[in-house]
């Protein structure tokens, strides 16, 4: 061949080759916007929702929530069945012999036992940490571990090589250390045992969450090493790529191409592929809400997760005005017992009945940074519970929940929703403007809150940042916030936008003053929302930091009497919303869905909004298996936003 002709068929054959790896893959069975890009498919390291719903898509944990049952039971995945001590401290999980990751490989004990592990280590730095923490020997562990980490880094070493033999002798050590002191066995490879510290009445609901979900070690830990300089295991994110990740739960990643697109077939190995009704699922990115609801209403799209669009409020009043003309339809339906999502599809067809408003296990709130100093080393006036407690009488909730929002959420005085978890008795919350019911009880309201300053010697001159990430509505909720303050405090204040991820990173390590931020119970017990403000957690975005607080939550912890804990973990949150105010809660969430009830069943209409996408069947496409799809399912219809 001719030399020259050489880099032109070479440049030819390039050209077809990004062409083909280019070519659009076949339309998925289900495709769906997540909204926001996914930060990890690591389980251990995850946090947000949509990393987390795309995690229970992926994997399979122990057990699962019954997503679509009134009291959201735990059910058996991995794990077939298990049994629990008398003194409630030790479960035993007998692992299914037909579980299998999607190499075809068994699922066994050992794999949880290396996933558990790299969550409880410091070197991960996982938000969820202190969840693994109520295994017996896990606290003791992380310490030891977090001692040697810090040896380590004072010791002088003779050669580059001498102290990378360290790390690696480190390595073996903390392995044998976690052998010998966590109670977590692996009596043989479909026998898990289990001892935690104390009765942790919700661990099986634990058990359900996807951060406990386990990952592969043969594959996992060729990315993973301890670095030669701080000693710590470094890890490396190549194993989460699609056709290399290997997963265990109903699904497999076949493509995952960064702000582009996340596509997964089904699991040929998982032992329940027979119930499955999807075999492809595809989430293309979309990160502009606008956009979504666009390519929902062109049909490029069958569920929207989290409608987030400015003007969704407008699609609520529709869905409540294509209620409204069914009303008597409706009344009848639910006096039945019908839930939300099966009234609709017993309504007739109608594009604006494809919103759907659910009651959420949420709130939205704003932190205050409570260290002592800010970011730039000026004392910090919010470091005063007074000043806290100022702010959050002041705040205009009723206004941003009714005239900015529009879904139907309901002020918040308390961070978990009342109602929300059986047993449990809210406090009344503090005083808000929001509760005045006049002119006069508002000014006395606003009148203490001044005197809260005056009391706080509280600096006039210093001006107050309101941090957010673009989109969502969060800028406008942060000018109706700093109106408030302005109008009924006369302070300045300053708006500051930031994109997600910077704004992520600044809310970590608290390079900010106020900031918004919002939480989803992840689990069925108030420690759920009340761990996030213990002074050692990973969720803690705060740095709230009182010792009282910590000890009636360690006191809860120990309290076998369900009453007493309730009651307890109750004076905890009184402490919290009522006293100490590290956050301003302002209202319950709704998450809108965008479907069409009529063709996507399987959905759940609990407020725990834990969807799990393997569920869904797509009717009428001819698809997977004739599922049973009851037009009655358990769940409830919830009080709180329901159109």
């Amino acid at each position: 061949m001719n030399r020259l002709l050489i880099p032109i068929v070479l440049l030819a054959a390039l050209v077809v080759v990004a062409l083909r790896a280019d070519r659009p893959q076949p339309k998925a069975d289900l495709t769906f916007a997540n909204l926001s890009e996914v930060n990890t498919l690591d389980p251990q390291r995850m946090s947000w929702m949509h990393d987390l719903r795309v995690a229970r898509i992926l994997y399979e944990g122990l057990v699962r929530n019954d997503v679509l049952s009134a009291d959201f039971a735990i059910e058996p995945a991995a794990a077939e069945s298990w049994s629990v001590s008398d003194d409630k401290l030790t479960y035993t999980f007998h692992i299914r012999k037909d579980a299998r990751w999607s190499n075809g490989k068994p699922v066994t004990a050992e794999d949880f036992r290396y996933s558990w592990r790299r969550a409880m280590l410091p070197d991960l730095v996982s938000d969820y940490a202190q969840m693994f923490m109520l295994i017996d020997g896990a606290q003791a562990f992380y310490d030891w571990r977090a001692e040697a980490l810090d040896a380590f880094a004072e010791r002088e070493f003779a050669s580059t090589s001498e102290q990378s033999q360290a790390a690696e002798d480190l390595w073996d050590e903390t392995e044998s250390r976690f052998n010998e002191m966590v109670k977590m066995i692996a009596l043989d490879e479909h026998t898990l045992v289990i001892k935690l510290e104390h009765p942790v009445p919700y661990f099986l609901d634990l058990c359900a969450f996807a951060v406990f979900c386990p990952v592969y070690e043969p594959l996992v830990s060729q990315y993973e090493r301890p670095d030669p300089v701080t000693g710590r295991l470094i890890r490396r994110p190549g194993w989460t790529k699609g056709g290399v990740l290997i997963s265990n739960g109903p699904y497999k990643l076949t493509v995952w191409r960064f702000k582009r697109d996340m596509r997964m077939e089904m699991n040929p190995y998982y032992w329940g592929k027979d119930s499955l009704a999807l075999r492809t699922i595809e989430i293309p990115s979309i990160s502009d809400p606008n956009a979504a609801v666009l390519a929902y209403e062109t049909g490029a799209l069958d569920w929207i997760a989290d409608n987030t669009a400015a003007y969704r409020g407008d699609m609520v009043a529709d869905k409540l005005a294509f209620r409204a003309e069914h009303a008597d339809r409706v009344a009848e339906l639910r006096a039945e017992g019908y839930d939300q999502f099966s009234i609709d599809r017993l309504l007739p067809q109608d594009p604006r009945a494809h919103t759907h408003a659910v009651s959420s296990f949420g709130t939205y709130f704003y932190n205050f940074n409570c260290k002592p100093r800010l970011p730039d080393g000026r004392p910090n006036p919010f470091a005063d519970a007074r000043v806290r407690r100022a702010f959050a009488m002041c705040l205009d909730k009723k206004t941003i929940a009714d005239e900015i929002r529009r879904l139907g959420e309901p002020v918040a005085s308390t961070l978990i929703p009342p109602g929300s978890i059986g047993g449990y008795t809210s406090p009344k919350g503090l005083k808000n403007i929001s509760d005045a019911n006049n002119e006069e009880e508002r000014q006395a309201i606003i009148e203490e809150a001044k005197a809260l300053l005056v009391e706080a010697d509280y600096p006039q001159d210093f001006v107050v940042t309101l941090s957010f990430n673009k989109d969502a509505g969060h800028d406008l909720i942060g000018q109706a916030i700093a109106k408030s303050w302005q109008k009924n405090l006369g302070v300045q204040t300053q708006l500051n936008q930031k994109e997600l991820k910077i704004f992520r990173e600044d809310l970590k390590n608290k390079q900010y003053v106020t900031a918004r931020a919002g939480w989803y119970g992840d689990y069925g017990d108030p420690t759920t929302f009340l761990d996030i403000n213990h002074s050692t957690d990973g969720n803690n975005d705060r740095a709230y930091n009182n010792p009282v607080y910590d000890d009636l939550l360690a006191h809860a912890a120990r309290e076998l009497d369900p009453t007493k804990r309730m009651a307890i973990l109750s004076e905890t949150e009184r402490i919290l919303v009522e006293e100490d105010l590290p956050l301003i809660p302002i209202f319950h969430y709704a998450t809108i869905y965008m479907f069409d009830a009529h063709k996507l069943t399987g959905l759940s209409t609990h407020p725990r909004t834990k969807q799990n996408v393997f569920l869904f069947d797509v009717l009428g496409d001819g698809i997977g298996p004739d599922l049973p799809r009851p037009m009655k399912p358990a769940s409830n219809e919830h009080t709180g936003a329901q159109p």
